[in-house]
């Protein structure tokens, strides 16, 4: 594919992205956000998905992470919705059920242009360190909306809110992948148009 790169740049955040659908371009994935448990995250779903990109955020942690969080979510969903362009030759659908440790999640997608997020997850602490676990909601959200695909992620069990949030990002790396991965069809729909 190609690189695709995408800036947001606001009064509360600054965020730079780019990124290679499928890492042809990149080796490795280079995310600094100021936020070390999202680009632990982050990294995970880079890894997982094969999705390989550069991220550089800054932010008014001094507010709080949640406008940081949202607009990273806003900007790799952007650079997300023109790496997948018309979304000819894709598979559409991926699911994916992922383990870590004590909890398991799935992630369900469908890069059908109809953005939706289903998000059944309760986190037993309210922080992993200092990040609040409701901001995982909220990057998911601002994703989903700019990509412009139906994501539905729910974990089954878990006692660990790190775990909990690692297997989703997995399951929706592979998830993810999955979409994304090529297909004979042009364009899996019945309607011919996504």
């Amino acid at each position: 594919m190609f690189l695709i790169k995408k800036e947001r740049v606001t009064q509360e955040t600054s965020v730079f992205i780019s990124l290679d659908l499928y890492g042809d371009y990149l080796e490795k994935s280079r995310i600094t956000t100021g936020i070390g448990f999202l680009d632990h995250m982050l990294e995970l779903f880079s890894f997982h998905s094969g999705v390989l990109f550069e991220l550089k955020a800054e932010g008014d942690f001094e507010v709080d992470f949640h406008h940081t969080v949202e607009d990273i979510g806003i900007t790799l969903g952007l650079a997300l919705k023109e790496a997948l362009g018309e979304r000819k030759g894709l598979s559409r659908y991926g699911e994916a059920t992922i383990p870590m440790e004590e909890a398991l999640s799935q992630a369900v997608i469908d890069l059908a242009k109809r953005p939706y997020l289903h998000f059944e997850v309760l986190f037993p602490t309210e922080k992993i360190g200092n990040f609040d676990t409701e901001l995982i909601e909220e990057f998911f959200r601002a994703l989903v909306n700019n990509a412009l695909f139906t994501l539905h992620l729910r974990t089954f069990y878990g006692k660990n809110s790190h775990h909990i949030a690692e297997s989703l990002f997995k399951a929706f790396a592979y998830a993810f992948k999955r979409a994304i991965s090529p297909t004979e069809k042009e364009i899996l729909s019945s309607k011919g148009i996504l």
